[in-house]
């Protein structure tokens, strides 16, 4: 039963390995490759995002620019011109009309002198009179001195179109004679938020495409792939991103902005990013792109999955034939086995019979040989035991006679190891050096002699370690009781 039960644990090894050095590399792989492959894939999505806004937010910053030089080109000409006096050509309101007609973007242009009779002209399907001079009269209010003004983005109520107002003042030295004023179609910055594409905004965050739209200082959308979402100035405040921009405004030209947003209930992260695109100083709007991070990311998903269905498939196969493999690896092991319990015993006349010649039938060949060479082996370690034994009483009855001889020799005689440490000092060494020498043994040289001899010896050494041996003539202090000198011969030996 317990040899069963050892049987069947061994197979369960085998198949662990097997799944661990074929599956788990697998596995491991395919998690580190997903990971890594939605971190590179996140990063990438986010510098797109960032370099998209800023794009987008150039382009509206050039689209806004254009017409600034429109407007106060204008505005300059009639200065170069000599002002206001010659606004009483009736030409002037055909010249307008023209002008509407070879741009379409201007959807209004006004000449408003402060004394005098305004010439405008209007596209009517899209902006009605009323309305214009509404906007003209918000725009005047606010002009004060030589420059521009950029109004807000703001819905032409009457043709259901987001409109820009420009105006520029034309100056009579320091005075204000007249004002140019001009209503920009918003149509462009809707064709570059919504990105060639036909989709709804729900539609791209569902395909894993940013949304683009554009927001005012107030954080209403005045640009946005669905145009009832402008058209109706929708806040746009709930979404943290469009938090951050409003935060910063203008010092921070672009930054990511990732967060989440509750959709269908549930609350999904998003990779969000804004930038600033500024009209003129008083006038900044928001570039803000937001992206379900999810759908983004779902190829990473996927091959997570199909990497993940190839590890069962592999570990199937694995288990099926690693099964069949693992018995017939196990079998001549138990064989290999029973046979060393044999020899641990003592017995070596067995051999074990491993068929084949496979590395198994080479594992059994060396584990008959290495039987024979044990039993060899062990005949003889016990011959030379005897030996050994033999060897170590003459060796330890030699030891005997040499530190008899040593201990009745009046020369003194002390052994160093290779770091000055005594080893051996006999009786005359000692009485010589005024020290036990049984407490001498094992300390260092140096402790045991005086300063002045340290010298002499220390000299002593260092050549007989270079020559092999020395000798001179030397004192000795320390042995005196008197302290005075004792001469010696020296004689040192390496």
């Amino acid at each position: 039963m317990f040899e069963s039960f050892k049987r069947v644990r061994l197979l369960y090894i085998v198949l662990a390995v097997l799944l661990l050095v074929g599956l788990l590399p697998l596995g491991l792989a395919g998690v580190l490759l997903s990971r890594r492959s939605a971190e590179e894939l996140r990063a990438t999505e986010g510098r797109y995002q960032a370099q998209l806004v800023q794009d987008k937010a150039r382009q509206i910053e050039l689209y806004g620019q254009r017409y600034r030089d429109v407007v106060s080109g204008v505005a300059r000409a009639f200065e170069i011109a000599g002002g206001i006096r010659v606004l009483s050509d009736a030409g002037y309101d055909v010249r307008l009309q023209k002008t509407l007609q070879d741009d379409p973007n201007l959807i209004a242009l006004a000449i408003c002198p402060i004394r005098g009779e305004i010439h405008r002209a209007f596209q009517p399907d899209l902006i009605k009179r009323e309305e214009f001079d509404q906007r003209v009269s918000e725009v005047l209010a606010h002009m004060i001195g030589r420059g521009v003004i950029v109004g807000r983005p703001q819905i032409i109520r009457s043709g259901q179109e987001m409109g820009l107002t420009i105006a520029a003042s034309v100056m009579d030295g320091d005075e204000i004679v007249a004002a140019i004023v001009a209503v920009v179609s918003f149509q462009e910055v809707f064709k570059a938020v919504q990105q060639s594409s036909s989709k709804s905004a729900r539609e791209l965050l569902d395909a894993g495409l940013p949304v683009v739209f554009v927001v005012d200082q107030n954080g209403k959308a005045v640009a946005h792939p669905d145009p009832l979402v402008a058209f109706s100035e929708q806040p746009m405040t709930d979404l943290k991103v469009v938090q951050d921009w409003l935060e910063t405004g203008a010092q921070v030209q672009s930054a990511l902005a990732p967060f989440t947003l509750e959709r269908d209930g549930d609350s999904r992260p998003m990779l969000g990013s804004y930038a600033t695109a500024e009209l003129d100083q008083n006038t900044l709007l928001g570039v803000i792109a937001i992206q379900d991070e999810a759908a983004a990311l779902v190829s990473v998903r996927d091959m997570r999955n199909q990497m993940l269905f190839i590890s069962l498939l592999a570990a199937i196969l694995a288990l099926v034939i690693g099964t069949y493999f693992a018995e017939k690896l196990t079998r001549p092991v138990r064989d290999l086995a029973a046979g060393a319990r044999r020899i641990a015993a003592g017995d070596f006349s067995q051999r074990v019979r491993v068929p084949g010649r496979s590395e198994l039938g080479e594992l059994g060949l060396s584990f008959n040989q290495m039987t024979d060479q044990l039993e060899e082996n062990r005949k003889r370690i016990e011959a030379g035991a005897g030996e050994l034994r033999e060897k170590n009483l003459a060796l330890e009855e030699r030891r005997n006679y040499i530190e008899t001889v040593l201990e009745s020799l009046s020369t003194g005689v002390i052994s160093l190891d290779e770091t000055n440490r005594v080893t051996t000092i006999n009786a005359a060494a000692a009485r010589m050096l005024c020290v036990d020498a049984a407490a001498a043994a094992k300390c260092q040289f140096d402790n045991l002699i005086a300063a002045d001899d340290e010298v002499v010896l220390s000299r002593l050494l260092r050549r007989a370690r270079r020559t092999g041996q020395t000798a001179e003539q030397s004192q000795l202090r320390h042995g005196s009781a008197d302290k005075g000198a004792i001469p010696v011969a020296l004689t040192a030996t390496a």
